[in-house]
């Protein structure tokens, strides 16, 4: 069973920055999903932020963090980072991390990822 664990949520003010962890386990690697990075705020629908393919690299971002957010997987490790900056209150949400297996087109799109992790709160406030 694959598992992720989030880690490094908190609060910070406009134009801080955070960084986001996620580690896959459950003795499955990188090298087969592709982790994506989606985010809810109370009264929205879940969005895709960023999503990435370790085994060649590639990776997509919502439009809005764009510039702002940056993310990258440790292979060795088994981990995924997302560095948000210039964080702005809208992207105040529960971020939760997710797998699916590497071999599928890369998307933002939450309803295909089989795998999640249980979430890290980020608030962005004055």
């Amino acid at each position: 069973q694959v598992q992720l664990v989030e880690s490094g949520g908190g609060s910070v003010q406009p134009g801080g920055s955070l960084r986001l962890t996620c580690v896959l386990s459950g003795g499955f690697s990188l090298d087969y999903y592709a982790i994506g990075w989606f985010r809810q705020a109370p009264g929205t629908e879940r969005e895709g932020v960023a999503v990435i393919r370790s085994r060649d690299g590639s990776s997509n971002y919502l439009y809005s963090v764009e510039g702002r957010f940056t993310i990258s997987a440790d292979r060795a490790e088994n981990t995924v980072h997302l560095d948000m900056n210039n964080l702005k209150p809208e992207d105040t949400a529960v971020y939760r991390c997710a797998a699916r297996w590497a071999g599928y087109q890369l998307t933002l799109a939450p309803k295909v990822y089989d795998y999640w992790g249980g979430g890290a709160r980020v608030t962005v406030s004055s």
